[in-house]
């Protein structure tokens, strides 16, 4: 089965998913046990380190927060990956290598290296620390300092436990496997190109005559939108033979191999209008949309063309505020009344 859906106990979608619903802090190894979803790599990697296993839960949240926060303007907006909490089973549109599930490989790639870097950092993980000062010679009135993030161990460590899933012998199709790995590996691409230069100014007054300078991550939502606009112009793979093996090559232009720094998926999306619970596609009715946009929010393409309904709201909210010498803000609190807008 070429395109069948990735094993539906193993896969890093599913992990991410149930270590976003754990509530429980994991102080004791018998709770490795207890996650549903890992693969054995994963439950060593839990019991060796659980300081780095609660890290990963974070970014498991972070994950769920980041994709709906970034696709809430789209007619997919990431809402299935609350669906299934126990990991056993999750919607087709993360089953069956669709861009959907490229971008979600992708962004929890990402996260779980970005937030075990910061971590290093934050002083949250014991096993690693600040990142290295870099060999170049600052330019003059810079100077390095401050604490870089890790990204090096975040890197190293994060896919350890992001590619455990499809690197077990027995876990789905094989196209699949080299699909997600693909896409996870073009997730920390992207967050390898997201670390840049942060300073601190220093000086009397204000002068900024010195500035301490390090290397940090930018934050998740900026690499969510670098993510999104590679998901935008995905490129459509087949499982092919080329040379002794099989390889992912792209499905129209095939004479070129497919590029590492773009998604790739190998089944297409459905539009995403209307309820398909076989294609994991929730629709958009009831969905807020905007009535004067013309992006993808607007209520002509998030409706569907089926039309929208309007209602009112009220909002309270400060305002004529006042600041009081010395140190303080006073402010009023004022109703007004919105229109907005939803989908039939």
């Amino acid at each position: 089965q070429m395109n069948g859906g990735f094993s539906r106990r193993f896969s890093l979608c599913s992990v991410c998913r149930t270590l976003s619903q754990t509530t429980s802090h994991i102080n004791q190894t018998q709770h490795c046990k207890r996650l549903s979803g890992l693969v054995s790599s994963q439950v060593q990697l839990c019991r060796s380190n659980l300081e780095l296993m609660q890290t990963i839960v974070q970014a498991a949240r972070e994950v769920k927060k980041t994709c709906q926060k970034t696709f809430a303007d789209m007619r997919w907006n990431c809402s299935s990956i609350e669906i299934a909490a126990d990991g056993q089973k999750y919607p087709p549109d993360l089953d069956r290598g669709t861009r959907e599930a490229a971008f979600v490989y992708a962004l929890s790639a990402a996260t779980i290296s970005h937030t075990i870097a910061r971590a290093c950092t934050s002083g949250d993980l014991r096993l690693c620390t600040c990142g290295p000062i870099p060999a170049e010679i600052p330019e003059p009135g810079y100077r390095w300092g401050g604490c870089a993030d890790n990204l090096h161990y975040g890197l190293m460590t994060g896919s350890k436990f992001s590619d455990a899933p499809m690197k077990m012998k027995r876990s789905g199709s094989h196209a699949n496997k080299l699909m997600h790995l693909h896409n996870s590996e073009v997730g920390r691409q992207v967050l390898r190109e997201s670390m840049v230069m942060k300073c601190k100014c220093h000086g009397v007054s204000g002068s900024c005559s010195i500035r301490t300078c390090w290397r940090g991550l930018q934050d998740l939502r900026e690499i969510a939108m670098d993510l999104k606009t590679k998901y935008l112009s995905a490129t459509k793979v087949i499982h092919r033979p080329m040379g002794t093996r099989k390889q992912l090559v792209p499905k129209d232009i095939d004479i070129r191999p497919v590029r590492e720094n773009e998604l790739v998926y190998l089944q297409s999306s459905p539009d995403f209008c209307s309820k398909n619970e076989k294609l994991g596609s929730v629709g958009t009715q009831d969905r807020q949309c905007n009535k004067t946009s013309v992006g993808s929010d607007s209520c002509d393409l998030m409706c569907c063309g089926r039309g929208y309904n309007p209602y009112t709201e009220k909002l309270v909210e400060r305002c004529h505020c006042k600041y009081h010498w010395c140190c303080y803000v006073t402010c009023k609190k004022c109703e007004r009344i919105v229109e907005r807008y939803v989908c039939k």
